[in-house]
C-alpha cells in the first residue's frame, strides 16, 4: 500500500471512529431520557404515572423534528434537506451524528419542564410548546455560545474581546441545556400554578410521591448517562479526556453525600443530591481538578436541597420535581464555578474567566426567563395550558390517556 493509499485508509479510519464515539455518546445520552421518565413517575401520584412516561417519549419525537428541521440549522447552519448521498459524504456522516448527538442536549429542555409542570399541564399545549423551544429559543443560545453566532463562547467571539480573549466556558451544557432548561421551566410553574389542594388556605399541603423505587431507577439511568453527556461532549475521539470523567464521578458523590447530610438522610434528596453534582460539573468538567469538582458538586446539592424547601413551602410554587433548583440554579451555580475551580491558583487547567462566566450566565437565565415567560403567557390566552379541575382530579392518566397505571386494579 503506497503512502496515499495508506494515509485515505487512515482518514477512513479516524472518521469512522469518529461516528461511532459520537454515536455511543448519543445512545448514552438517549437513555437519559428514560431517567428523565422515571424520576417523573416515581415523583407524580399514581394517576399521572402514565402521562409521565408518555409526555417524555413524544416530547423527544417532536424535539427530533423540530431540531432537524430548524434548530440545529440555526444553530451550526448546516441543513439536511439534500440528497442522502450528500449527507454522508467523504466524513462518513459526522454531521448526521453530531446533530443526533446535540439533539439528545436539545430535547432535554421540554423533559426538564415536564417534571416542573406535571400533573396539571394539558398534553398537547404542552408538546407543541416544547416543539417550539427547541425548534427556536434553544438553539439560538446554542448558537451563541457553541454554534455559528461568535458572541459568548466561541474564541474570538464579541465575549472574548471583553475579557481578555477568554470566552465564556460552557464544556458540557451546564448553562446552556441545564440551566437554560431549569429557568424555562419557572415561568411554565408559576402562569400554570400549582396543583389543586397542594396549598389550602395559604397553608402548604404536600403531595407524596409515588413510588420511590422508580424515583431512584430514574437517577441512577441519569447518573450513568450523564458520563456519555459529558465526556463524549469531547465531540471527537482523539480528544477524549479521562479528567472529564472523573471529575463528573467526584461531582456526583459530591452531590450525594452533600444530600444526605443536608437533608437528614432522605431518599429523594439523596438521588437528586446525585443529579444537582452531575448538572453543575457539566461546564467545568475539563478544566477543574477533581476536588474541585467535588466541592462544585457539594455545593450543587445544598443548594438544591436548601432552594427545594423555600420554592415549594415558602414561596409555594409548586415545582413537583424541583426543576428550578436542580437544574436551574445548579446549572448556574456550575457556570460560575467552572470560572472559580478552573483557574491554575485552585488546582484547575486555566484558560477560564470567572467575570465571563457570570456574564455567559446571567444572560442564559435572562434569555430563558423572557422566552419561557413570553410563550407560556402566549399560550394560555391561545389554547389554555390547564388541564380543567374535573380532569386533574381524575388525573391525566384517565383524562387524557383513558388507562391507568395499574389496569389490573381498575377490575
Amino acid at each position: 500500500m503506497n503512502e496515499s493509499a495508506l494515509a485515505i485508509s487512515l482518514d477512513k479510519m479516524v472518521s469512522s471512529g469518529n461516528v461511532l464515539f459520537l454515536l455511543l455518546g448519543a445512545m448514552f445520552v438517549f437513555s437519559m431520557h428514560a431517567g428523565f421518565a422515571f424520576l417523573e413517575v416515581g415523583s407524580v401520584r399514581k394517576k399521572s404515572q402514565v402521562n409521565a412516561m408518555v409526555k417524555i417519549l413524544t416530547d423527544w419525537g417532536f424535539s427530533t423534528i423540530a431540531y432537524f428541521l430548524i434548530g440545529f440549522p440555526i444553530a451550526y447552519g448546516i441543513s439536511f434537506l439534500k440528497p442522502a448521498a450528500e449527507l454522508i459524504g467523504p466524513d462518513k456522516g459526522f454531521d448526521l451524528i453530531h446533530f443526533f448527538f446535540l439533539l439528545t442536549f436539545a430535547a432535554c429542555i421540554p423533559a426538564i419542564i415536564s417534571g416542573g409542570i406535571a400533573e396539571r399541564a394539558r398534553f398537547w399545549t404542552q408538546a407543541l410548546a416544547g416543539g417550539i423551544l427547541v425548534a427556536f429559543a434553544y438553539p439560538f443560545f446554542e448558537a451563541l455560545v457553541w454554534g455559528r453566532i461568535p458572541l459568548l463562547g466561541q474564541a474570538g467571539s464579541w465575549l472574548a474581546s471583553q475579557t481578555g480573549g477568554v470566552p465564556f466556558h460552557d464544556y458540557a451544557g451546564s448553562i446552556v441545556v441545564h440551566s437554560m432548561g431549569g429557568w424555562m421551566a419557572l415561568p411554565a410553574i408559576i402562569i400554570l400554578g400549582p396543583r389543586l389542594k397542594r396549598y389550602s388556605n395559604g397553608r402548604s399541603q404536600p403531595i407524596k410521591v409515588s413510588n420511590i423505587p422508580f424515583l431512584g431507577l430514574g437517577s441512577w439511568l441519569l447518573c450513568v448517562g450523564w458520563f456519555g453527556f459529558n465526556v463524549m461532549s469531547a465531540g471527537k475521539l482523539a480528544d477524549i479526556s479521562a479528567l472529564v470523567a472523573v471529575n463528573s464521578l467526584m461531582a456526583m458523590v459530591g452531590g450525594t453525600i452533600a444530600a444526605l447530610v443536608v437533608s437528614k438522610n432522605d431518599v429523594t434528596f439523596i438521588h437528586n443530591g446525585a443529579l444537582a453534582g452531575l448538572i453543575a460539573v457539566c461546564s467545568g468538567s475539563d478544566v477543574m481538578h477533581p476536588m474541585g469538582a467535588l466541592v462544585t458538586g457539594g455545593i450543587a446539592a445544598f443548594l438544591f436541597v436548601k432552594l427545594f424547601h423555600i420554592e415549594t413551602e415558602i414561596m409555594k410554587i409548586d415545582d413537583v420535581l424541583g426543576v428550578w433548583p436542580l437544574h436551574g440554579v445548579a446549572g448556574t451555580w456550575g457556570g460560575l464555578a467552572c470560572g472559580i475551580f478552573g483557574q491554575r491558583l485552585l488546582g484547575g487547567t486555566g484558560g477560564v474567566s470567572l467575570r465571563a462566566q457570570i456574564i455567559g450566565s446571567l444572560a442564559a437565565l435572562c434569555f430563558a426567563l423572557l422566552s419561557s415567560a413570553a410563550l407560556y403567557s402566549a399560550f394560555k390566552k391561545l389554547f389554555g395550558i390547564r388541564l380543567t379541575a374535573h380532569e386533574e382530579i381524575m388525573g391525566p392518566d384517565l383524562s387524557i390517556h383513558h388507562i391507568e397505571a395499574y389496569p389490573e386494579e381498575a377490575l
